[in-house]
């Protein structure tokens, strides 16, 4: 993830809650939000809905690792959040594959 960064700060995640654009499907929820940088930040939420923090951690490690084997092929410039829905504690890591590739797919961000 050479072209990516993290988003970090609270204020961050409000302004792409309030202004950026909303999709969903069984395991994630993505916002996102045009910047027209060279770059992509991204955030990654689990919360206490999800489980434990050992669900919720390995909920994040999933949602990592899928959306870093495609990281290359997501366009420049945006903003993305991704939130865990409560469904993703049963889910395997190819299912959480399929469900990234689909809500990429879906918000046109996938090259």
């Amino acid at each position: 993830m050479k072209d990516t960064l993290r988003l970090r700060e609270n204020t961050d995640f409000k302004k792409i809650y309030a202004k950026g654009v909303s999709l969903a499907n069984r395991y994630l929820v993505l916002f996102y939000m045009n910047k027209e940088q060279q770059y992509n930040r991204v955030g990654f939420i689990a919360s206490k809905k999800v489980g434990k923090s050992v669900v919720r951690n390995r909920a994040r490690r999933l949602m990592k690792e899928s959306f870093r084997i495609y990281s290359s092929q997501v366009k420049k410039g945006y903003d993305l959040i991704f939130i865990a829905r409560a469904n993703i504690k049963d889910a395997t890591y190819k299912d959480v594959e399929k469900a990234m590739v689909h809500i990429l797919k879906k918000s046109k961000l996938l090259k």
